[in-house]
Order: C-alpha cells, then structure tokens, then sequence
C-alpha cells in the first residue's frame, strides 16, 4: 500500500511538534549558520523553473549527502519535470515532488525509503528546502520549502511552550532544546522550528523567495491543493 505523505498535517494541527536530538556540532552564533552563508565554490545550485518563476536553491550535501544525491539524481533524470505543487499552505509551506500529485506516491532513487539527516547546522529556517514524509527514515521524493514569514513569534515564550507541550505529550527525545544561535535566526528570519529534526533540511532557497511566496498564495482546495495546478517545468543544477 502506498504511504500517505502527510506527516506535515500533524504540525497543522499541533504547532509544536518535537525535535529530534542533533548529531552535529551546534552553531556559536547565528552568523555561523551556513544557510545565510554565500555560496562557495564547490556547492552544488539547483535551479527550479516553475509555471510561477525560478528559484534557485544551494544544497548541502555534506550535512545531507542522501537526501542531497537523491534530489539531484531525479532532477537530472527529468522525474519532477511537470509535477505540480500538490499542497501549498500560506503561511506554513509548499510541497512538490509527488508524481501522483496528491501525497501519495514518489520514491527515491534507491527504489525504497532512505533514513533521515539530521544536523544542527541546518534548521527549517523560512526558505529552507526538506525532505516531507510519512515519518522517520521515510524519505522518498517529496520535498518542501518552507514559506513561513512568522519572525515576530519566534520569541522565548513560544519555544518555551514548544518544549512544554512536547514533554506533555511525550514525543520521543523530548528534551531537544534548540541552541541559541537557531532561536537568533528563527527571530529574524521565521520559519516552523518545530519541524526541526523531524524533516530533513538538505537546501536553502538563495533567490526567489517571491515566487515561493507567490505560490503560497493561490487559491486551494479543502485539501490544500491548488485549484489551478502549479508545475515544476524543470530542475537545473550546476556545480560552483
């Protein structure tokens, strides 16, 4: 039976979802965070055309070297040309990659689920690219960028309530606290901390926010779907 991709639908209605412990040495400040970082020579740029406009995206392959060559693999393959943003919420995120275009369907170059990446180095900051599944080491070929423009409540007290709720309800490795150089960056820039550790972060949007933000904005259905399909033309990616 094909898995339902909509584990984003628990943190709808649950903002505060639990963070998984990180593997990787947290950042000291918020300027070490490498997404706000210039690209250098040797990172790897997507660039995704949409029926919307481009976007071009910087991909970390050495904190998420899996999640990194399977949606390099399948953009250079053709496999996301004329797939549609199947589920687009203002606000929160815009989810393709799917070639049922409806949650269902989509795997990976390996033919099976992949295990999840996990760092702190990378968090799901507002332009983050991540990896959307069905739970843990579910990943496949669905992917999401993260619209969220929320900087204002980034505060204490809501990563405060994030932990509280999280220990209340008993999410697994709940006593995750996120460094504070993430909280710094969380406040600048927004974003769904609480999807931290629970999906993969591999890439950050480096131009064309606006037209993530533009898709964000259409019409949906009741199940968040565009009434007017929104495509992916194609995927580029060029090595720096």
């Amino acid at each position: 039976m094909k898995k339902l991709m909509k584990s984003l639908l628990v943190c709808l209605i649950v903002p505060a979802v639990l963070l998984l412990s990180a593997c990787s040495k947290a950042p000291a400040s918020a300027a070490d965070l490498i997404q706000f970082q210039q690209p250098q020579k040797g990172d790897t740029i997507a660039t995704m055309k949409t029926s919307k406009g481009d976007i071009k995206i910087r991909l970390f392959k050495k904190q998420a070297p899996k999640a990194v060559e399977n949606f390099v693999t399948h953009a250079k393959n053709g496999y996301y040309d004329g797939l549609s943003f199947h589920r687009v919420i203002g606000n929160f995120m815009v989810q393709g990659g799917d070639p049922n275009g409806d949650g269902t369907g989509g795997e990976s170059i390996w033919n099976k689920p992949f295990e999840d990446e996990f760092s702190d180095e990378l968090y799901n900051f507002r332009g983050a690219l991540s990896m959307a599944n069905s739970g843990p080491d579910s990943n496949g070929s669905q992917f999401f960028i993260v619209q969220a423009n929320n900087p204002t409540s980034m505060t204490s007290a809501y990563f405060e309530q994030l932990y509280k709720q999280a220990k209340e309800q008993n999410w697994a490795n709940k006593n995750y606290k996120h460094p504070a150089a993430a909280k710094e960056k969380y406040a600048e820039v927004g974003g769904t901390p609480h999807l931290d550790h629970m999906h993969t972060v591999f890439g950050q949007v480096i131009d064309g926010m606006d037209i993530v933000d533009a898709i964000a904005d259409v019409e949906t259905d009741q199940n968040d779907k565009p009434i007017e399909d929104v495509l992916i033309q194609s995927i580029t990616i060029e090595e720096m």
